[in-house]
């Protein structure tokens, strides 16, 4: 009897054993199967369905451009824009997964593209037209990186460096903020001495933030103009004369590149509509169509679009601007809303916010980072908070509709020297803002908050069984 009990277990564990290796193979081929339709039609990005898939045959980029009597870094032969996968099976590898959940893209092609690579001139015909003065301010470049995969980086520094003036940029600040990995250490200063006396490099001695950071690397700043970038770009030919030039004619406005996007798993240079940036109650970062009436006129599709918000990682604003109101607020952690905050208090307090159709720069959106998401929604609900209790006065309640009811009872720091920092600067109420700026928000968004009301009342008097008017 004991000898038959022990065998039917010993079957038993087999049979559960067999189950679990068919589920396994399953659910891998599964994976595999859905990252393979990926790759043949790869995703719009970041841009959602404003993204144009239409590719644009690029220029030659200059091999002759040097930096301080050196050239570019081992440059390598100039890759494809789909780079051609030698074996296929290398993307079903588990590394390449591993990969793809640390830095949030596709690590096995960022390798194979390199330290730079050519991508499509995306601007409009009468943006290629256009011509610059010589006689600009000054660009300081300020990208700030935490475990960045490193040839993503390095084509964000090298691409600023090559199809930048050499007279326009004053310098590229690199903000470490505490990376782990190796690659970012010896081999990122010894790939860096190509561009000596170009290139800065600053390491925090502790985790500051994307924030923070930024405001480290603009202090460090001699340029007229800072401009921040993401460490996960690729600038796009003649894209820092058109920036420079609006804020010339005035300090007291501030402009962002159309953002193209780079797509995360194939890493094509996707061409992008010009866009608006907008949010909803939320304060969630969207993109918005633009009104027609404003790309009318002599300049047609090259005219400047008045933006209600910036997306955050991407803009210049003047050195000496960006210090007179307040620089970000360093009460906010990590990073999320200081985009939102930053640009309520550019238009509440005297300045204007722009899209430059005729700059472009592309962007990699990190869609499979997987990362510790809960400090990071901690960081950005205190973010919000006092964003909320600083700049939305009365409308403060809107957002709070939006989220859980513990976000009233969660604590954000002290805010009053960002409250005093709004009296001295003489800024408008969000109302002015709401009225002036972005009209939109309150009337979509107050009519979908009727419509949730409704539905809740409805919905009641169906479960109370009353009769519905």
């Amino acid at each position: 009897m004991r000898n038959t009990a022990i065998q039917c277990l010993f079957c038993g564990a087999i049979a559960a054993g067999l189950w679990v290796a068919v589920f396994i193979a399953h659910f891998l081929c599964h994976q595999v199967s859905e990252l393979q339709e990926v790759i043949q039609e790869p995703r719009i990005g970041s841009l959602g369905k404003y993204a144009n898939q239409q590719i644009r045959p690029s220029e030659k980029i200059s091999k002759q451009h040097m930096i301080n009597g050196k050239s570019g870094p081992n440059r390598p032969e100039k890759p494809k824009l789909h780079p051609n996968l030698d074996n296929v099976t290398k993307t079903t590898d588990p590394e390449f997964f591993h990969e793809l959940f640390k830095y949030g893209f596709n690590a096995f092609f960022s390798r194979k593209l390199g330290y730079e690579r050519e991508v499509p001139d995306s601007r409009s015909e009468i943006c290629r037209q256009k011509r610059y003065s010589l006689r600009l301010p000054t660009a300081s470049v300020v990208i700030c990186f935490h475990d960045e995969e490193f040839n993503a980086l390095f084509r964000t520094v090298s691409s600023v460096i090559y199809l930048s003036p050499p007279h326009l940029l004053e310098e590229v600040i690199l903000v470490d903020d505490m990376s782990e990995f190796d690659d970012l250490k010896e081999k990122l200063d010894y790939q860096l001495e190509f561009f000596r006396g170009k290139v800065k490099l600053i390491r925090n001695t502790k985790r500051e933030g994307l924030i923070r950071s930024r405001v480290i690397g603009a202090s460090r700043a001699s340029g007229d103009i800072l401009v921040f970038l993401d460490s996960h770009c690729e600038v796009n030919k003649v894209w820092l004369e058109p920036l420079l030039h609006v804020i010339a004619k005035d300090p007291k406005i501030v402009v962002c590149p159309v953002i193209d996007v780079i797509d995360e798993m194939t890493l094509e240079y996707k061409t992008s509509p010009v866009v608006r940036g907008a949010f909803g109650w939320d304060l969630k970062f969207k993109w918005d169509h633009v009104f027609s009436y404003e790309m009318d006129g002599p300049e047609g599709p090259s005219t400047p679009i008045r933006s209600p918000a910036m997306s955050g990682g991407i803009f210049a604003i003047h050195r000496h601007y960006f210090n007179e109101i307040g620089q970000y607020d360093k009460g906010m952690d990590l990073y999320g809303g200081e985009n939102i905050e930053l640009s309520l208090r550019i238009w509440m307090c005297g300045g204007q916010l722009f899209i430059v159709p005729c700059s472009r720069v592309g962007h990699i959106s990190k869609t499979y980072l997987a990362e510790d998401k809960f400090p990071i929604k901690v960081a950005m609900a205190r973010n919000y908070l006092r964003l909320v209790n600083v700049w939305l006065d009365e409308y403060k309640d809107n957002f709070f509709f939006k989220k859980p009811s513990f976000y009233k009872s969660m604590a954000y720091g002290n805010i009053s020297e960002r409250t005093e920092l709004r009296k001295r600067l003489g800024c408008k109420s969000f109302q002015w803002y709401l009225d002036t700026v972005f009209p939109e928000l309150e009337a979509s968004e107050e009519e979908k908050q009727d419509n949730t009301r409704k539905e809740t009342k409805l919905f009641s008097l169906i479960t109370k069984g009353k009769k519905v008017p």
